[in-house]
């Protein structure tokens, strides 16, 4: 792999030296990349392999040279070491950051997943009142098929001409996505639009002015005259009593020119625009033919703690998701997420206990690693208590470079150079699994940017893992209560941006200034990575180091990802119905002896078995057990068996039975040998039933 920098004319420190000692291929420096030493970047994508740029601003110029060149290389990627290092303040003491950047990017590209194809055949329907309609139907009447469904004629009226298809009345619904939207509306109104021959005459005929130039009928003002009935005559298009009746149609693309949108979430599916702006005419231009899309979820049946027995645990994953694509579905005892709506955001994924939803592009395994490579590179390469900034790679990333920008006019401070920022497709996709790991493995802080593009659902779903995170640390000895090792970074602008950076990076401490930086990787599994950290962070923990060490940490009840179970003895009949509902394996029966056994490190808390629990003897206690029994089987409710009164052998609980038999005992099924065969075993009954039969039959 060739890499290739460049100091932009001069307008950022580069140390090439150091940056070429944390990189295993050659590195060339350069001041004019894009201009005058283009010839160096055209003979290195020639030349084959991989070639890493570090130069987004020309990505563009340099993606076409590549092609007109007939380049060999077999893939280039782009890196931005200009407004994430150079042009900043600190500019002269990023060469740590910029060797951390620099290694991410020589990293493989995550590994292919399934896709999801959207197919569009261009079948345009515009929703809004017809004279707009009809406005923008003429800009892109030459590359789609376009339908319109009338809200009113608008200010200008409707044209005359019938150039388009116009569908009107109440619309019901619009469901969908990018080629298989779903309209269906109602026609309630007495004017037929394929019959009427636009003449007017109906217009003008209403004593009420009740007809628009959409050719509707507002019933609201109607005083019934049917005076348009009779202007209408022969053409037949008005029935006042014609069928009320619900019609749909099939479209690929939806623009709509409302107010208010069809949907009402936050995160609108893929081929719904609203509003006629340019970059949506365009768009919309370019939506036709055939897409896809990496499917960005992996879900495990097994383990999802959603639902058992025909009774719903955890929904965090259909509470969170802001584009309503995930659904539960009891008939299957399961959720299910429509990949076509799902838009990658990763939110279910974080909030999900049991890790049954899992973000599959890129892996958590391939985040971690990154995440790795960023800490370790920068911490070889001299840096000290690097802070981790989690941005989008849409609106995040603009924002950092237009903070870069304004740090090279001297209007802001830029970057700082211990804050290494790193893309993803969503803020919401990485959780307390990566986070912790992050912190582990010698991250100052975490800081997640917000920028005013998440779901509400998001933030408050990453502020209760945030809150577990900081119950843990604080319990742990690790921080004080006015540090946050993990937080939101909300800015409004490039000042508020840039204020906030100074702030929250100032002055803050790595968690393992004291101990040793955590060497384990992310693993796909989450549970399994929350225990990696958890070993780490519990191995080094200050409080545990003294003589006043808390047995358990209480944590938070919303996000709580482990804790115990309470079980009232008085009221638990040890049924086992509990066990059967676990989706953890952390409640456990015992084979031998009537046991209600657990073991807390596999609790998810997903109220699970509160909800199965026919007795409601359990309830959920949100915490962290600190020793050695977190991993170990331990009794929760335990009661004498109860043997057959006939060969003595145990087949219950003398608890259960005993309230089997007070239940039963007033039932008039259940009286003299019935209510004693209760007392049987399943052998022994079957053989009683059988040996009173014998006797009536001798009798």
């Amino acid at each position: 792999m060739t890499t290739l920098i460049c100091d932009c004319n001069q307008t950022q420190a580069l140390d090439p030296q150091t940056l070429a000692q944390h990189l295993s291929d050659p590195l060339s420096h350069h001041t004019s990349l894009c201009r005058r030493e283009v010839g160096a970047y055209l003979n290195a994508v020639k030349a084959g392999g991989e070639v890493v740029v570090a130069c987004t601003q020309e990505q563009r110029l340099f993606g076409e040279l590549a092609g007109q060149a007939q380049a060999k290389a077999s893939v280039i990627k782009f890196v931005n070491l200009r407004e994430t290092g150079g042009w900043s303040d600190e500019g002269r003491r990023a060469t740590p950051k910029m060797a951390a950047l620099l290694a991410a990017a020589h990293l493989p590209d995550p590994d292919p997943v399934p896709t999801v194809t959207f197919k569009s055949a261009g079948r345009l329907l515009i929703i809004g009142p017809l004279d707009q309609a009809e406005a923008v139907a003429a800009l892109l009447a030459d590359t789609l098929d376009i339908t319109m469904f009338a809200q009113g004629p608008g200010e200008a009226g409707g044209a005359q001409t019938r150039r388009f298809p116009v569908l009107a009345g109440r619309l019901v619904r619009l469901e969908g996505w990018l080629g298989h939207f779903t309209l269906t509306w109602a026609q309630d109104n007495p004017i037929d639009l394929d019959l009427c021959t636009r003449c007017n005459a109906c217009v003008a005929a209403c004593p009420e002015q009740a007809i628009g130039l959409d050719y509707q009928i507002d019933l609201s003002r109607c005083d019934s005259s049917r005076q348009c009935v009779k202007a209408c005559g022969a053409v037949g298009a008005i029935q006042f009593d014609r069928p009320r009746q619900e019609e749909s149609a099939e479209f690929d693309l939806v623009l709509d020119l409302r107010e208010s949108s069809a949907f009402m979430r936050h995160a609108l599916p893929q081929g719904y625009l609203r509003g006629a702006t340019p970059e949506h005419l365009l768009r919309l231009r370019d939506l036709v033919g055939e897409f896809d899309k990496p499917q960005f979820f992996a879900y495990q049946q097994k383990i999802c703690a959603h639902s058992r027995n025909e009774q719903i645990g955890c929904q965090a994953c259909v509470d969170i998701c802001s584009a309503e694509a995930i659904r539960s579905n009891p008939a299957k005892q399961q959720i299910e997420v429509n990949p076509h709506l799902c838009v990658g955001c990763g939110a279910c994924t974080t909030v999900c206990p049991s890790g049954a939803l899992t973000y599959a592009y890129p892996k958590a395994s391939e985040q971690g690693l990154k995440l790795s490579t960023l800490l370790g590179t920068y911490r070889r390469a001299g840096g000290q208590d690097p802070v981790l900034l989690l941005h989008s790679q849409q609106t995040g990333v603009q924002r950092i470079e237009e903070l870069g920008r304004a740090a090279k006019l001297g209007v802001a401070h830029g970057l700082p150079a211990h804050v290494i920022p790193m893309p993803v497709w969503h803020t919401a996709s990485l959780g307390v699994d990566l986070w912790l790991s992050a912190l582990a493995q010698g991250a100052a802080q975490v800081l997640v940017l917000t920028t005013h593009e998440e779901a509400p659902q998001y933030l408050e779903g990453l502020q209760a893992q945030m809150n577990q995170v900081q119950a843990l640390l604080e319990g742990l000895g690790f921080v004080s209560p006015d540090h946050r090792p993990v937080q939101w970074l909300q800015a409004r602008d490039v000042t508020e941006l840039d204020a906030e950076l100074q702030r929250l990076s100032t002055g803050v401490n790595r968690l393992t200034s004291v101990v040793p930086i955590a060497t384990f990787a992310v693993t796909a599994g989450k549970r399994s990575t929350l225990e990696l950290a958890l070993a780490h962070l519990l191995d080094h923990a200050p409080v545990l180091r003294t003589a006043q060490a808390p047995q358990a940490l209480a944590l938070p009840q919303d996000g709580a990802l482990w804790g115990t179970v309470q079980v009232d003895a008085s009221a638990c009949t040890l049924c086992m119905s509990c066990v059967s509902a676990c989706p953890a394996g952390a409640l456990q029966d015992n084979p031998e002896l009537p046991q209600l056994r657990f073991v807390e490190k596999n609790c998810v808390q997903c109220g699970l078995c509160v909800n199965t629990c026919p007795e409601k003897a359990l309830q959920l206690e949100p915490r962290l057990l600190l020793g050695r029994e977190r991993a170990q089987v331990r009794v929760l409710n335990q009661t004498a068996p109860y043997g057959c009164v006939r060969c003595g052998k145990p087949f219950g609980t003398l608890k259960a039975v005993e309230a089997m038999l007070s239940r039963l005992s007033g039932h008039a099924m259940f009286q003299g040998p019935a209510l004693e065969r209760l007392k049987m075993c399943g052998d022994c009954r079957v053989i009683d039933i059988y040996s009173s039969d014998d006797e009536h039959k001798l009798l």
